[in-house]
C-alpha cells in the first residue's frame, strides 16, 4: 500500500507539476488515511470500499475537523483512488459517488488602505529594513502568494518596464505589473542592500535572510507580524492578508474582475468573486455609518 502511495506522490509531482505545499498536503492526508485503514484491518487497496471512505470522513468530522479540511481530504482521496483504478492497481474506485461537503464561505479579512500605508512606511536604515520594505511593497503591489514571493528569482524581475514574472500553483506562469513605488523599493534593495546580505553566497533568489540564504515562509510570517506590532496593527496579520487587501482595494477602485483574476493567478473566476462580496459588505457598512436615514 505504501508503495502505491509513493507512486501517486511521484505522479502528482512529476506529471501534474503540483506545488511543494500541495504535495506535502496530499502526503499528509494519505498517511493518515492509510493509518486508519490499517487500524481497521485493511491491508490492500482492492478491499477498500465506499463505506470505508465514508466512515473515515465521519471520523474526521467527529474529531472536530472543519468542513474545509474534510473537503480537502476527500479531494485527495478521490484523486488517489482514481489513480489506483487508472493504473489498474484496483478494479474499482472506492471514492465514487461520495458527496463533497459544502464549504462554508467566509469572507477574507483585509487591511484598510491606511493600515497598508502604515505597514509600508518603513524608514530604511539597514539592509534588512530595505529587504522588508521591498517584500511588503512587492506583495501589496502584485498580490503574490507567500510561496511565490519567497521564490522570486532575479531573472523574474523586469523593473525597467515595470513587470514581474511569477510561477503559481501548478507551475502556471503569469505576468503582473509593478507599481512605481514597489519597483523603486525592489530596485534599491537589489542594488544597494542585497549584496551586503548575500555574504558571498551564490544563488538567484531575490529575498534572503541575514545569512544570505533564501528567506523561508516562517521567516516571512515573523517579519510581517513584527512589522504590524511596530506600527500598532493589533489584528491577526499574515502575508495572505496583503494578497486579500490587494484584490479588494483594486476592485473598490474600479478594476474589473477578470483583470484581478489574472493578476491573482486564479484558474477559476468564481474564486476571485469572493472579493466582490467583501467590497459590497464594506459599502453596506459605510452606508449604515454615514447615511442619515440608513
Amino acid at each position: 500500500m505504501e508503495h502505491d502511495m509513493r507512486d501517486f506522490i511521484h505522479y502528482i509531482k512529476i506529471e501534474r507539476g503540483l506545488s511543494e505545499n500541495t504535495i506535502e498536503s496530499y502526503t499528509r492526508d494519505l498517511k493518515k488515511y492509510h493509518r486508519y485503514l490499517v487500524e481497521h484491518d485493511i491491508s490492500d487497496w482492492e478491499t477498500v470500499e465506499r463505506v470505508h471512505v465514508v466512515n473515515y470522513l465521519y471520523t474526521l468530522k467527529d474529531r472536530g475537523q472543519s468542513e474545509a479540511t474534510i473537503q480537502r481530504v476527500l479531494s485527495t482521496l478521490r484523486s488517489f483512488h482514481q489513480f489506483l483504478k487508472r493504473e489498474k492497481k484496483t478494479k474499482h474506485d472506492a471514492s465514487l459517488h461520495i458527496d463533497t461537503p459544502k464549504k462554508k464561505q467566509t469572507l477574507p479579512n483585509v487591511l484598510s488602505v491606511n493600515e497598508v500605508a502604515l505597514l509600508l512606511d518603513i524608514q530604511v536604515r539597514s539592509p534588512l529594513e530595505a529587504r522588508t520594505k521591498a517584500m511588503l511593497e512587492l506583495m501589496y503591489a502584485t498580490g503574490l502568494r507567500v510561496s511565490e514571493c519567497i521564490g522570486v528569482q532575479l531573472a523574474d524581475l523586469h523593473l525597467d518596464i515595470g513587470f514581474i514574472r511569477l510561477f503559481g500553483k501548478g507551475n502556471k506562469e503569469r505576468i503582473v505589473p509593478l507599481g512605481e513605488e514597489a519597483s523603486e523599493a525592489v530596485k534599491d534593495y537589489l542594488v544597494y542592500y542585497r549584496p551586503a546580505l548575500m555574504k558571498n553566497k551564490n544563488h538567484e533568489i531575490l529575498f534572503v535572510n541575514h545569512h544570505g540564504n533564501p528567506l523561508s515562509r516562517q521567516g516571512f510570517f515573523k517579519l510581517i507580524k513584527q512589522r504590524a506590532i511596530e506600527v500598532g496593527i493589533n489584528e491577526d496579520i499574515s502575508p495572505h492578508k496583503l494578497r486579500h487587501s490587494f484584490a479588494t482595494h483594486l476592485l473598490e477602485c474600479g478594476a474589473d474582475l477578470r483583470s484581478v483574476q489574472e493578476m491573482l493567478g486564479h484558474s477559476d473566476i468564481s474564486t476571485t468573486q469572493i472579493y466582490t462580496h467583501v467590497t459590497n459588505t464594506r459599502l453596506a457598512s459605510i452606508y449604515k455609518t454615514y447615511h442619515p436615514r440608513a
